[in-house]
């Protein structure tokens, strides 16, 4: 299959490469969420200091990895 060329000489990104920023947009939005939502599920069970810090940051992970994946699998169906 030839490699189609973009209106200004550059190719377009390979399948694994639009994958990849799939996963990256995803965890990106996916971490903004879970500062959200995690650092108020936190603070209405009552975490302080440390504790908080880790709950939310475990939070934003998740979140950032679960949405990730699935923006991930969305932008491979499309390729």
């Amino acid at each position: 299959m030839p490699v189609t060329v973009g209106p200004y000489g550059q190719s377009q990104p390979s399948c694994f490469d639009r994958v990849k920023m799939g996963f990256m947009m995803g965890f990106a939005v996916g971490v903004a969420a879970g500062a959200l939502f995690g650092t108020f599920s936190c603070l209405r069970i009552g975490m302080r200091g440390r504790e908080l810090m880790g709950g939310v940051g475990k939070t934003m992970m998740q979140s950032g990895g679960t949405f990730g994946t699935f923006m991930a699998i969305g932008m491979g169906i499309r390729c």
